[in-house]
């Protein structure tokens, strides 16, 4: 399996409330998967913890069977070949698109950075605003730049918290679709956390309903949407299921 994550688990100082409490998943290369839940369920700290943000108690994380950490491993952040999206994109804003971009391509010679910039650009249909700054692009805009700083890389993970949160209504429902689409296109294997139900039935292969920390229920959007108990969907296919 491309990623496994095994009881994972993860307490905030001063608190004897686990934040995330046993929380185990494998995902198959390309797969797009959501966690969802309310406000403090843990979701984001999930994030936090596999992004090499924070570092869990308990727990293991593999990527293509190498050790990202376990109780003898644990991997800086830069060193995990993780992305990241954030909620507020987190652009550099005195950056063109193609500086933020490249930012993160420091390893490559200049050519095969020019050539780069130009393939995320065009994956995100951005190629003719590599010279604008953040601030001559509209949410939408912003967002795909940020997916293309991620993707730019070719990182084995790509992280989005609440990726459509500071979208209006209706630029959200065009976004959904794109940002699929890219992911898919890339065949790059993502988790993104949302409140938002709408949100994880359009985009996800599969979804993770959080509570409390821990899995609630999971199954692909058509199995959580046809049952009526968590208990019958529980019990999904056993390459993405790892509890």
């Amino acid at each position: 399996m491309y990623i496994s994550i095994q009881n994972l688990c993860f307490s905030y100082p001063d608190t004897n409330r686990a934040a995330v409490d046993h929380f185990s998943l494998t995902i198959g290369k390309g797969e797009v998967v959501s966690i969802l839940g309310k406000s403090g369920s843990g979701k984001s700290t999930i994030l936090r913890l596999l992004a090499g943000l924070e570092k869990p108690s308990k727990g293991s994380l593999c990527i293509q069977e190498n050790v990202v950490f376990d109780d003898k491993v644990f991997l800086a952040p830069e060193k995990r070949g993780i992305g990241m999206v954030f909620q507020d994109y987190a652009l550099f804003p005195h950056m063109t698109v193609q500086d933020n971009i490249k930012f993160g391509l420091s390893h490559l010679k200049k050519e095969e950075k020019k050539k780069r910039i130009q393939e995320v650009l065009e994956l995100v249909e951005l190629e003719d605003y590599g010279n604008r700054y953040p601030h001559q692009l509209s949410g939408g805009q912003q967002q795909r730049v940020a997916i293309a700083r991620a993707i730019a890389p070719n990182p084995h993970l790509i992280l989005l918290d609440e990726p459509f949160s500071n979208l209006d209504a209706e630029l959200q429902v065009k976004i959904r679709k794109e940002l699929r689409d890219i992911l898919k296109k890339a065949n790059i294997t993502s988790i993104f956390v949302t409140h938002d139900e709408n949100d994880a039935f359009a985009l996800a292969d599969w979804i993770i309903k959080l509570k409390d920390g821990r899995i609630d229920a999971m199954g692909r959007p058509c199995d959580l949407l046809g049952a009526s108990r968590p208990s019958e969907i529980r019990q999904q296919e056993p390459e993405l299921v790892g509890v």
